[in-house]
């Protein structure tokens, strides 16, 4: 990867540069953000930019190196630039969702995934778009306007990271933060044909994002990085690992090194009678391709019956509703202390007016009847999800699965509102709580991103990374686009 350009480059890659002196960190920060200039205006990534204030902190990294001592330890990322999903809390940038009423609001202060990113030395160019909410795969809302796909503008680049994907997909970034709650880092990675890990459950601290989630969704959720080159996944998920001494569910997990993975023998699994929804042939095919390389690695490949996934949609509503968002069902509308006034929504965002969106309204609508069930019910479904998870696991064992992202390529926009089983792919590992590297796998005859997903059992989010970077050697990975 030597001879490829700056914008082409990993952070590992990146950084090292910088430190040995190779390149400044100022060339680099400025050759992001001119890719950015060239690509944004048809992109709508990013949220809000905050390029003067990253030239001024590469200068500042520059100076550091310039006179350190030799010996000195420098972070690893020092003057490598990166993005942050605006949904979680970076200081003195916007932190409003997407949602309307929120609008010119600032976080006070950063969210500790954000703080331990920035603490490896990396400057972030701006926060990026989300869904409004961040609810749904669709990134676009009445404060930001829409995302479109990194390779074709007519696409979906998913959501809730969709500014993310989008924005390291296009090359405007090695690295960023998003966050996944059912599907929402590795959807956008998946649609722009980068790397994405949702990690295992409790891993990493959810504190200091806007909406917050509390109860049994906060198993489900997890922040995460979107990078182009998968070496740096396990360096980004090893930093903002941990507890943070806010976030009560946060577990402190040795996490093993990608490097000590033993491919040859390794048990991998690839999913049978896993529909709905229907899996496209060209995503399936990509999946026997990588089971294929990992055979040829000296891997041992079987396929599983996996038909009690079908269920899994019901047991992942449930423990969404099972819980509450902080503010969300009260606030969207604007008055605090009131609900939303659901038709009033409905009928303005389904006639283009309103400040929210047709996919919000939509789930609004869905979380006013879901409120109907009967709480014996969910607690049931809640309790299935468990069960689920403890089946699949014990399947996966020490290996990897190997699961399709998601039914078809990046679909058109707005082709996915109101249909929330296409998600499933995604979101069935969050309700099982395991971790899931989104790997691309070049593209199809169209131009579009393909992939596939590697899980691996709780705490092995090494594993399911060793997978990702042989299958890159293997396939090259991300692929620029024209």
């Amino acid at each position: 990867m030597a001879g490829e350009a700056i914008t082409e480059r990993s952070g590992v890659q990146l950084g090292r540069a910088i430190r040995a002196g190779e390149l400044s960190s100022r060339e680099v920060v400025e050759a992001h953000i001119a890719l950015l200039g060239r690509v944004e205006p048809g992109l709508g990534a990013v949220a809000a930019d905050r390029f003067d204030a990253a030239r001024a902190e590469a200068d500042a990294a520059d100076a550091r190196i310039a006179t350190a001592d030799e010996g000195d330890e420098l972070p690893p990322y020092l003057g490598v630039p990166c993005s942050i999903k605006e949904s979680i809390g970076f200081e003195g940038m916007p932190n409003t969702a997407g949602v309307v009423a929120r609008k010119g609001t600032l976080a006070t202060r950063s969210a500790p995934t954000t703080q331990r990113l920035l603490d490896l030395g990396a400057i972030p160019l701006g926060v990026t778009n989300t869904s409004e909410l961040t609810m749904w795969i669709e990134s676009e809302n009445r404060v930001y306007g829409r995302t479109n796909n990194a390779y074709d503008p007519s696409r979906t680049a998913g959501g809730s990271s969709g500014g993310e994907g989008a924005l390291v997909g296009s090359g405007g970034a090695p690295i960023g933060l998003g966050s996944d709650i059912g599907g929402s880092i590795r959807l956008p990675a998946f649609f722009n044909g980068v790397f994405g890990h949702k990690c295992t459950a409790h891993l990493v601290p959810n504190s200091g994002q806007w909406p917050e989630a509390v109860g049994e969704p906060t198993r489900m959720l997890a922040v995460g990085p979107i990078v182009r080159r998968a070496e740096d996944l396990m360096p980004v998920l090893s930093a903002i690992a941990g507890p943070d001494g806010t976030d009560p569910d946060t577990r402190e997990v040795t996490l093993g090194d990608p490097a000590d993975v033993e491919l040859s023998g390794l048990p991998v699994i690839v999913g049978q009678d896993i529909t709905p929804p229907r899996i496209s042939r060209e995503l399936l095919d990509v999946r026997e391709r990588a089971a294929g390389a990992l055979a040829a690695a000296g891997a041992s490949v079987r396929n599983e019956s996996l038909r009690t996934i079908r269920r899994a949609m019901e047991y992942y509503l449930a423990t969404l509703a099972s819980g509450e968002v902080e503010e969300v069902w009260i606030q969207v509308g604007g008055q605090p202390g009131t609900r939303a006034p659901i038709r009033k929504i409905l009928r303005e965002a389904f006639r283009g007016r309103g400040d929210h969106t047709i996919a919000l309204a939509i789930l609004l609508a869905v979380e006013r009847l879901a409120e109907r069930v009967p709480d014996a019910r969910n607690h049931k479904a809640v309790e299935a999800g468990r069960a689920l998870a403890r089946e699949v696991e014990g399947v996966i064992g020490d290996g990897v699965l190997l699961h399709p992202p998601f039914g078809r390529v990046a679909p058109r926009h707005g082709r996915t509102v109101g249909r929330p089983w296409v998600i499933l792919p995604a979101a069935i590992f969050n309700l099982m709580g395991l971790p899931a590297t989104e790997i691309p796998m070049g593209l199809n005859h169209e131009g579009l991103p393909l992939g596939v997903q590697a899980v691996a059992g709780r705490d092995r989010d090494h594993v399911s990374i060793a997978v990702a970077l042989e299958l890159e050697r293997v396939f090259g990975g991300w692929v620029p686009p024209q």
